[in-house]
Protein backbone atom coordinates (compact mmCIF):
# COMPACT_ATOMS: atom_id res chain seq x y z
CA UNK A 1 0.00 0.00 0.00
CA UNK A 2 2.71 2.58 0.84
CA UNK A 3 4.75 1.57 -2.38
CA UNK A 4 1.60 2.36 -4.48
CA UNK A 5 0.78 5.56 -2.37
CA UNK A 6 4.47 6.69 -2.59
CA UNK A 7 4.10 5.73 -6.81
CA UNK A 8 0.40 7.30 -7.30
CA UNK A 9 1.76 10.50 -5.50
CA UNK A 10 4.48 10.59 -7.91
CA UNK A 11 2.69 10.21 -10.78
CA UNK A 12 0.20 13.10 -9.48
CA UNK A 13 3.19 14.99 -9.18
CA UNK A 14 5.10 14.33 -12.29
CA UNK A 15 1.35 15.45 -14.29
CA UNK A 16 1.55 18.96 -12.05
CA UNK A 17 5.24 19.39 -13.42
CA UNK A 18 4.44 18.44 -16.88
CA UNK A 19 3.70 21.53 -18.59
CA UNK A 20 5.99 23.75 -17.15
CA UNK A 21 8.35 21.27 -18.63
CA UNK A 22 7.01 21.54 -22.16
CA UNK A 23 7.52 25.60 -21.69
CA UNK A 24 8.98 26.56 -24.57
CA UNK A 25 11.26 30.01 -25.58
CA UNK A 26 11.47 30.96 -28.91
CA UNK A 27 14.52 32.27 -30.17
CA UNK A 28 13.88 35.76 -32.64
CA UNK A 29 16.85 36.59 -34.46
CA UNK A 30 16.99 40.27 -36.29
CA UNK A 31 19.98 41.30 -38.44
CA UNK A 32 19.01 45.01 -37.40
CA UNK A 33 20.70 46.85 -34.16
CA UNK A 34 19.24 46.16 -30.84
CA UNK A 35 18.46 49.78 -30.73
CA UNK A 36 16.55 49.95 -33.55
CA UNK A 37 13.00 50.76 -33.27
CA UNK A 38 11.43 47.33 -34.08
CA UNK A 39 12.36 46.50 -31.17
CA UNK A 40 9.87 48.25 -28.47
CA UNK A 41 7.44 49.22 -31.28
CA UNK A 42 6.89 45.73 -32.20
CA UNK A 43 9.24 42.79 -30.64
CA UNK A 44 8.55 43.40 -27.26
CA UNK A 45 4.00 43.53 -28.10
CA UNK A 46 4.59 40.49 -30.17
CA UNK A 47 6.55 38.59 -27.10
CA UNK A 48 4.10 40.49 -24.60
CA UNK A 49 1.31 38.97 -26.28
CA UNK A 50 2.28 35.68 -26.75
CA UNK A 51 3.48 35.27 -23.04
CA UNK A 52 0.02 36.35 -21.64
CA UNK A 53 -2.30 34.53 -24.23
CA UNK A 54 -0.37 31.03 -23.26
CA UNK A 55 -0.04 32.11 -19.65
CA UNK A 56 3.76 31.65 -20.10
CA UNK A 57 4.15 28.50 -21.58
CA UNK A 58 5.88 30.23 -24.71
CA UNK A 59 8.19 32.84 -24.40
CA UNK A 60 10.06 34.61 -26.85
CA UNK A 61 13.56 35.92 -26.60
CA UNK A 62 15.65 38.41 -28.92
CA UNK A 63 18.56 38.43 -30.78
CA UNK A 64 19.64 41.78 -32.38
CA UNK A 65 22.39 42.55 -34.63
CA UNK A 66 23.01 39.21 -36.01
CA UNK A 67 23.68 37.64 -32.98
CA UNK A 68 22.84 34.18 -34.05
CA UNK A 69 24.93 34.76 -37.54
CA UNK A 70 26.28 37.21 -39.32
CA UNK A 71 24.54 38.34 -42.83
CA UNK A 72 21.23 39.54 -43.29
CA UNK A 73 20.57 37.37 -46.19
CA UNK A 74 21.33 34.33 -44.58
CA UNK A 75 18.62 34.59 -42.35
CA UNK A 76 15.70 33.16 -44.20
CA UNK A 77 17.78 29.72 -44.30
CA UNK A 78 18.05 30.44 -40.83
CA UNK A 79 14.46 29.60 -39.90
CA UNK A 80 14.52 26.70 -42.25
CA UNK A 81 17.74 25.22 -40.56
CA UNK A 82 16.32 26.01 -37.40
CA UNK A 83 19.22 28.08 -36.14
CA UNK A 84 16.96 30.49 -35.07
CA UNK A 85 12.93 29.92 -34.35
CA UNK A 86 11.39 33.20 -35.80
CA UNK A 87 13.21 35.53 -38.16
CA UNK A 88 13.03 38.91 -39.41
CA UNK A 89 14.21 39.81 -42.79
CA UNK A 90 13.09 41.07 -46.49
CA UNK A 91 11.95 39.01 -48.65
CA UNK A 92 14.44 40.79 -51.45
CA UNK A 93 17.32 39.73 -49.84
CA UNK A 94 16.55 35.85 -51.27
CA UNK A 95 14.61 37.32 -54.01
CA UNK A 96 14.69 33.93 -56.07
CA UNK A 97 12.40 32.37 -53.47
CA UNK A 98 10.04 35.08 -53.18
CA UNK A 99 8.77 36.21 -56.71
CA UNK A 100 5.36 36.48 -55.91
CA UNK A 101 5.83 38.08 -52.23
CA UNK A 102 7.87 40.97 -53.93
CA UNK A 103 5.10 42.11 -56.57
CA UNK A 104 3.69 44.47 -54.06
CA UNK A 105 7.02 46.27 -53.95
CA UNK A 106 6.96 47.56 -57.39
CA UNK A 107 6.11 51.01 -58.00
CA UNK A 108 2.05 51.67 -57.79
CA UNK A 109 1.33 48.43 -56.81
CA UNK A 110 0.19 49.27 -53.40
CA UNK A 111 -0.17 52.31 -51.34
CA UNK A 112 2.13 52.70 -48.08
CA UNK A 113 -0.50 53.43 -45.83
CA UNK A 114 -3.04 50.35 -46.37
CA UNK A 115 -0.77 47.76 -48.20
CA UNK A 116 0.21 46.20 -45.50
CA UNK A 117 -3.60 45.49 -44.80
CA UNK A 118 -4.28 44.55 -48.33
CA UNK A 119 -1.34 41.98 -47.98
CA UNK A 120 -2.63 40.27 -44.61
CA UNK A 121 -5.83 39.80 -46.32
CA UNK A 122 -4.15 38.32 -49.41
CA UNK A 123 -1.53 35.83 -47.61
CA UNK A 124 -3.63 32.69 -48.93
CA UNK A 125 -2.12 33.41 -52.31
CA UNK A 126 1.20 33.74 -51.10
CA UNK A 127 1.27 30.22 -49.33
CA UNK A 128 3.32 28.22 -51.70
CA UNK A 129 6.20 30.36 -51.32
CA UNK A 130 6.40 29.66 -48.07
CA UNK A 131 6.16 26.16 -47.94
CA UNK A 132 9.21 25.32 -45.92
CA UNK A 133 8.51 27.68 -42.83
CA UNK A 134 5.27 29.33 -41.35
CA UNK A 135 4.77 33.20 -42.70
CA UNK A 136 3.84 34.91 -39.38
CA UNK A 137 3.98 38.80 -40.39
CA UNK A 138 4.32 40.44 -43.99
CA UNK A 139 4.47 44.18 -43.93
CA UNK A 140 5.55 46.98 -45.88
CA UNK A 141 7.85 49.76 -45.33
CA UNK A 142 7.58 53.39 -45.77
CA UNK A 143 8.31 54.25 -49.83
CA UNK A 144 11.76 54.09 -50.50
CA UNK A 145 13.32 57.24 -51.44
CA UNK A 146 16.98 57.83 -53.19
CA UNK A 147 19.73 58.77 -50.45
CA UNK A 148 22.69 60.46 -52.14
CA UNK A 149 25.99 61.18 -50.66
CA UNK A 150 26.63 64.09 -52.25
CA UNK A 151 25.31 64.50 -55.66
CA UNK A 152 21.64 65.91 -55.96
CA UNK A 153 19.04 64.48 -58.11
CA UNK A 154 16.63 67.35 -59.41
CA UNK A 155 16.16 64.79 -62.67
CA UNK A 156 16.22 61.74 -64.94
CA UNK A 157 19.11 63.41 -66.09
CA UNK A 158 21.18 63.66 -62.64
CA UNK A 159 21.07 59.20 -62.08
CA UNK A 160 22.73 58.52 -65.57
CA UNK A 161 25.79 56.40 -64.62
CA UNK A 162 25.57 56.76 -60.80
CA UNK A 163 25.70 53.63 -58.69
CA UNK A 164 22.70 52.91 -56.80
CA UNK A 165 22.09 50.68 -53.56
CA UNK A 166 19.01 48.50 -53.89
CA UNK A 167 16.90 46.13 -52.03
CA UNK A 168 15.81 43.56 -54.13
CA UNK A 169 16.07 42.41 -58.13
CA UNK A 170 12.72 44.58 -59.06
CA UNK A 171 14.58 47.68 -57.26
CA UNK A 172 17.49 47.41 -59.45
CA UNK A 173 15.30 47.11 -62.43
CA UNK A 174 13.49 50.30 -61.39
CA UNK A 175 16.98 51.95 -60.58
CA UNK A 176 18.16 50.35 -64.51
CA UNK A 177 15.42 51.76 -66.22
CA UNK A 178 15.92 55.19 -64.57
CA UNK A 179 19.21 55.23 -65.67
CA UNK A 180 21.63 54.55 -63.02
CA UNK A 181 23.34 51.29 -61.96
CA UNK A 182 21.95 49.10 -59.45
CA UNK A 183 24.27 47.91 -56.49
CA UNK A 184 22.76 44.93 -54.57
CA UNK A 185 23.51 45.09 -50.80
CA UNK A 186 21.92 44.55 -47.54
CA UNK A 187 21.01 48.09 -45.06
CA UNK A 188 23.78 47.89 -42.17
CA UNK A 189 25.84 47.92 -45.22
CA UNK A 190 25.11 51.57 -46.60
CA UNK A 191 26.87 53.54 -44.41
CA UNK A 192 30.51 52.36 -45.19
CA UNK A 193 29.72 52.25 -49.10
CA UNK A 194 28.15 55.71 -49.10
CA UNK A 195 30.87 56.70 -47.11
CA UNK A 196 34.23 55.31 -49.16
CA UNK A 197 32.15 56.52 -52.45
CA UNK A 198 31.92 52.60 -53.16
CA UNK A 199 28.00 53.94 -54.33
CA UNK A 200 26.77 57.22 -54.93
CA UNK A 201 23.23 56.78 -53.20
CA UNK A 202 20.74 54.18 -51.87
CA UNK A 203 17.25 53.34 -52.58
CA UNK A 204 15.61 52.99 -48.90
CA UNK A 205 13.24 54.25 -46.80
CA UNK A 206 13.47 57.18 -44.38
CA UNK A 207 13.84 55.52 -41.09
CA UNK A 208 17.30 54.16 -41.78
CA UNK A 209 18.36 57.78 -41.50
CA UNK A 210 18.38 57.01 -37.58
CA UNK A 211 18.06 53.41 -37.86
CA UNK A 212 21.12 52.66 -39.79
CA UNK A 213 22.57 56.21 -39.30
CA UNK A 214 22.30 57.31 -42.55
CA UNK A 215 21.82 61.22 -42.14
CA UNK A 216 25.34 61.37 -41.42
CA UNK A 217 26.49 60.63 -44.83
CA UNK A 218 23.51 61.63 -46.77
CA UNK A 219 23.38 65.00 -48.15
CA UNK A 220 20.37 64.78 -50.20
CA UNK A 221 17.40 62.87 -50.46
CA UNK A 222 14.98 63.04 -53.33
CA UNK A 223 11.32 61.98 -53.28
CA UNK A 224 8.54 62.99 -55.49
CA UNK A 225 8.25 59.77 -58.11
CA UNK A 226 6.45 56.61 -57.82
CA UNK A 227 9.07 54.39 -56.15
CA UNK A 228 9.74 51.08 -54.50
CA UNK A 229 8.17 49.66 -50.90
CA UNK A 230 10.24 47.32 -49.54
CA UNK A 231 8.52 44.38 -47.51
CA UNK A 232 9.55 42.78 -44.28
CA UNK A 233 8.57 39.44 -42.79
CA UNK A 234 8.82 37.30 -39.91
CA UNK A 235 9.09 34.02 -40.44
CA UNK A 236 9.23 30.52 -38.05
CA UNK A 237 10.84 26.93 -38.72
CA UNK A 238 8.34 24.68 -39.23
CA UNK A 239 8.95 21.57 -36.60
CA UNK A 240 9.22 24.72 -33.88
CA UNK A 241 5.73 25.61 -34.66
CA UNK A 242 4.39 22.08 -35.23
CA UNK A 243 5.69 21.43 -31.56
CA UNK A 244 3.48 24.07 -30.02
CA UNK A 245 -0.28 22.49 -29.66
CA UNK A 246 -2.57 23.93 -31.62
CA UNK A 247 -3.79 26.83 -29.12
CA UNK A 248 -0.30 28.24 -28.91
CA UNK A 249 -0.05 27.97 -32.45
CA UNK A 250 -3.04 30.24 -33.10
CA UNK A 251 -1.65 32.35 -30.61
CA UNK A 252 1.38 33.24 -32.11
CA UNK A 253 0.29 33.26 -35.83
CA UNK A 254 -2.41 36.26 -34.34
CA UNK A 255 0.59 37.78 -33.07
CA UNK A 256 2.51 37.87 -35.72
CA UNK A 257 -0.47 39.46 -38.08
CA UNK A 258 -0.44 42.18 -35.37
CA UNK A 259 3.03 42.41 -35.21
CA UNK A 260 2.54 43.39 -38.88
CA UNK A 261 0.41 45.79 -38.80
CA UNK A 262 2.80 47.27 -35.60
CA UNK A 263 5.32 47.35 -37.72
CA UNK A 264 3.79 49.09 -40.19
CA UNK A 265 2.71 51.51 -38.61
CA UNK A 266 6.23 52.07 -36.54
CA UNK A 267 7.98 52.21 -40.16
CA UNK A 268 5.78 55.13 -41.44
CA UNK A 269 5.46 57.05 -38.16
CA UNK A 270 9.21 57.26 -37.69
CA UNK A 271 9.97 57.64 -41.29
CA UNK A 272 7.98 60.60 -41.03
CA UNK A 273 9.82 62.26 -38.26
CA UNK A 274 13.43 61.13 -40.00
CA UNK A 275 12.23 63.29 -42.67
CA UNK A 276 11.32 66.10 -40.68
CA UNK A 277 15.04 65.80 -38.75
CA UNK A 278 16.19 65.32 -41.93
CA UNK A 279 15.06 68.95 -43.50
CA UNK A 280 16.22 70.64 -39.83
CA UNK A 281 19.87 70.08 -40.74
CA UNK A 282 22.01 72.27 -41.61
CA UNK A 283 23.81 71.47 -45.25
CA UNK A 284 20.98 68.68 -45.65
CA UNK A 285 18.09 69.10 -48.53
CA UNK A 286 15.10 67.41 -49.32
CA UNK A 287 14.35 67.49 -53.40
CA UNK A 288 10.55 67.13 -54.61
CA UNK A 289 10.73 66.27 -58.20
CA UNK A 290 8.87 69.01 -60.47
CA UNK A 291 5.86 67.04 -61.66
CA UNK A 292 6.92 67.11 -65.28
CA UNK A 293 10.34 65.39 -63.85
CA UNK A 294 8.53 63.48 -61.66
CA UNK A 295 6.67 62.35 -64.34
CA UNK A 296 9.48 60.76 -66.56
CA UNK A 297 10.75 59.36 -63.88
CA UNK A 298 7.23 57.39 -63.69
CA UNK A 299 7.01 56.66 -67.43
CA UNK A 300 10.25 54.98 -67.14
CA UNK A 301 9.55 52.39 -64.39
CA UNK A 302 5.81 51.61 -65.03
CA UNK A 303 7.53 49.61 -68.33
CA UNK A 304 9.38 47.81 -65.63
CA UNK A 305 6.00 46.72 -63.74
CA UNK A 306 4.06 45.89 -66.82
CA UNK A 307 7.86 43.69 -67.44
CA UNK A 308 7.68 42.08 -64.27
CA UNK A 309 4.00 40.85 -63.84
CA UNK A 310 3.81 39.56 -67.55
CA UNK A 311 7.18 37.21 -66.88
CA UNK A 312 5.52 36.53 -63.12
CA UNK A 313 2.24 35.50 -65.17
CA UNK A 314 3.85 33.48 -67.54
CA UNK A 315 6.19 31.43 -65.06
CA UNK A 316 2.35 30.49 -63.89
CA UNK A 317 2.47 32.80 -60.40
CA UNK A 318 -1.13 34.36 -61.13
CA UNK A 319 0.21 37.35 -60.86
CA UNK A 320 -2.05 39.58 -62.47
CA UNK A 321 -5.06 38.50 -60.17
CA UNK A 322 -2.92 39.38 -57.38
CA UNK A 323 -1.59 42.43 -58.21
CA UNK A 324 -5.46 43.07 -58.49
CA UNK A 325 -6.65 41.73 -55.65
CA UNK A 326 -4.02 44.58 -53.55
CA UNK A 327 -5.76 47.14 -55.69
CA UNK A 328 -9.60 46.23 -54.39
CA UNK A 329 -11.06 48.14 -51.71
Amino acid sequence: MIVKTLTGGLTATLMLVAPMAQATELKLADFQPPTHFVVDTTYKPFAKTISEATNGAVTVSLFMGGELGPGPAEQYNRAVDGVADIVFSLPGYTASTFPKTLLSELPGVIDAETGTARVLANLDKLSGEYRRVVLLGLWNNAPNLLFMADKPVRSLDDLKGLKIRVPSRNAGLVIEAWGAAPVSMPAPAIYNAMQTGVIDGAMIDATTLGAFRLKEVTKYITQGMDTTISSFFLIMNRDGFKDLIEAQQKVVLDAGRQAALDGNAAWLRIADKAIADFVATDGKELITLAPEEAEKFNAASASVVETVIAEADANGLEASAYVSALKDD
